[in-house]
Order: structure tokens, then C-alpha cells, then sequence
């Protein structure tokens, strides 16, 4: 009887998906896309990854430490931050670029501001716009032993033709990850099913996009054009791995709906009239910096005095 009459604080319903389960999820669906890129770049790739996930888990840990907080590197949070953040560098970039951007993800965007769950900002991609802004010239030199010349939106850009099968394959220059659209998409079927991610955001921030391109990119319902811009830059990766965060983005049904076209259009915009071929990751932080004021324009009145009225 004294069971029963227990009460405890809300919430009282409870899950077995714990934050470790969803992390480890989001790491495993990442391999094909991480694994591909070791594959098309070689060794370089893969000491940079190998390095910004250390850098990341090693921070977090010894800044809990030296905080007297409870260590929370278990929870996989800092594998999936420094995974993400590695498959957004250059595999040419110094093995240093993994260091700082790591220290400045989990130190600045993460522990500063409380730790996972109390970030404004998508670390990896917090990390990579500090790394675009101070180190240009080293984020945006793409060339390899593989590889050399522009990549591919940056040939798209200049009016150039590019080979879209290449792209959709990942045969190209660019960033460790993002080269690979099939990698990226398997990686994305595994959390759809999983039930870790679903198309709200990622679909309506996909669709918004190429009826921006449609309207404004010159070229009008060309299926050639609207691949070349899918499978080309991080729109792929940044759609299903980053913009579906569960700390950064709306909890609202409709707020992720309209994230997802805020999404859409910021990527268009930065592309199609920006100076850069590219556009995603700025994309993305804006979006997160609007999370609050789409929140609030979103979340459900509450019924009876005060709310709406049936």
C-alpha cells in the first residue's frame, strides 16, 4: 500500500531510449557516411576524425572534471559532436583545425552554457563557422591527393557543367562527409527506422529549398540543376544529422514544419545569392538562434480562462 501512495515530480511517464541509446544510434548511422569518406581520402581522413573525436570526448571530460560535475562522456554526446564536426573539415585541413574546433564545440557552445541540453546552437556546426570564420583559407582549400580544382558547387556557381553521378556517389572533392548523397541517405533510413528522426524537418527543409531553386536559381525545373544542388555540399548531412538535433530545433509539430522551410529558404538564399557556393552550416545556426521565437509562435494555447475557448 505505502508503494501506492508514493508521489514523485513530473514527468511520470518514462521510456527505455535513453540519451546514450539516441547517441549511439546517430554514431552508427554516421559510419557510412564517415567510412566512405576514409575511402575517398585516405589516411589523412581518418586521423582527422580519429582527432576531433578525441579532442571532443577529452574536453568533456576534464572540464567536468576540474568542475566537479558528473561525467557525462558516456552519454556519447561528444562522439557524435566531434564525428559531426570532422566529416564537415577538409581532409587537408591540419590535425590541429580538430583540436581547436573541438575545444571551441564542447568548451564554448556545449559546457559554458550547461552542457547537453542547453546549448543554443548545434555544437559541430557552432565549431565549424568559428573555424570558416578564423581559418578561411584552410576550410575552404579542398584540395587532395585525390582530388584538385573546385569542388563541385563551387563549378555549379561559376556556370560550369559537373558530373552528377560523381556527386551522387561521393567521386569528388570536399568536405570528409558530405561527399557521399547515397552514404548520407543510408546513414538517414537507419534513424528514420530506428524512430530517432523523422521527416518533418529534413523533407520540408529539402522540398522548401528546391522550390527556391525552382523560383529563383535561373534554370527553372531542371532536374539536372536541382540534383547537382541536393547531392552537392552539406545539404544532405546537415538536413538529416544536424538540423534534426533534439536540443537545437523546435519541439512544436508545427514549429519543425516551419523550421524546416526557414531552413530551406536561409540555404537558398546563402547559395543562390551569396558569394559562397555553399550555405548549410549558416543555415543551420541561424535556424537554431530562431528556435525560441518559433517556439513561441507555435506552441498550442492552452484551453479555458486565460487560453482559447471551444
Amino acid at each position: 500500500m505505502s508503494d501506492l501512495m508514493k508521489v514523485s515530480s513530473n514527468p511520470h511517464v518514462r521510456s527505455k531510449v535513453t540519451t546514450s541509446n539516441i547517441m549511439l544510434s546517430v554514431v552508427i548511422a554516421l559510419l557510412p557516411a564517415a567510412g566512405f569518406g576514409i575511402y575517398n581520402f585516405g589516411l589523412d581522413a581518418l586521423i582527422l576524425i580519429i582527432i576531433t573525436v578525441a579532442t571532443c570526448v577529452l574536453a568533456e571530460y576534464i572540464y567536468e572534471k576540474a568542475m566537479h560535475k558528473k561525467v557525462t562522456v558516456g552519454d556519447f554526446s561528444a562522439v557524435v559532436t566531434g564525428l559531426l564536426l570532422a566529416l564537415n573539415l577538409p581532409s587537408s585541413a591540419p590535425w590541429w583545425i580538430g583540436v581547436i574546433g573541438g575545444l571551441f564545440a564542447i568548451l564554448v557552445v556545449k559546457m559554458l552554457f550547461g552542457g547537453l541540453g542547453q546549448n543554443f546552437m548545434n555544437p559541430a556546426l557552432g565549431a565549424r563557422c568559428f573555424l570558416l570564420i578564423s581559418y578561411t583559407s584552410i576550410m575552404c582549400n579542398f584540395e587532395c591527393d585525390a582530388y584538385t580544382g573546385p569542388t563541385p558547387l563551387a563549378s555549379l556557381k561559376a556556370g560550369e557543367s559537373v558530373n552528377i553521378l560523381n556527386m551522387v556517389i561521393g567521386k569528388t572533392g570536399g568536405t570528409i562527409g558530405e561527399t557521399s548523397m547515397v552514404a548520407i541517405v543510408i546513414g538517414a533510413c537507419i534513424l528514420i527506422l530506428l524512430g530517432i528522426i523523422d521527416l518533418k524537418i529534413s523533407g520540408t527543409y529539402i522540398v522548401t529549398f528546391v522550390i527556391f531553386l525552382v523560383l529563383f536559381g535561373g534554370h527553372g525545373v531542371d532536374p539536372a540543376f536541382i540534383s547537382a544542388h541536393l547531392a552537392g555540399g552539406g545539404l544532405m548531412l546537415g538536413a538529416f544529422f544536424m538540423a534534426t538535433d533534439y536540443v537545437t530545433r523546435p519541439v512544436t509539430k508545427k514549429g519543425q514544419y516551419l523550421y524546416g522551410v526557414v531552413l530551406g529558404l536561409l540555404t537558398g538564399i546563402f547559395r543562390i545569392f551569396g558569394p559562397s557556393a555553399e550555405g548549410v552550416s549558416y543555415a543551420i545556426i541561424l535556424g537554431n538562434l530562431l528556435v525560441p521565437l518559433i517556439e513561441k509562435i507555435t506552441m498550442p494555447k492552452a484551453f479555458g480562462k486565460g487560453g482559447e475557448r471551444a
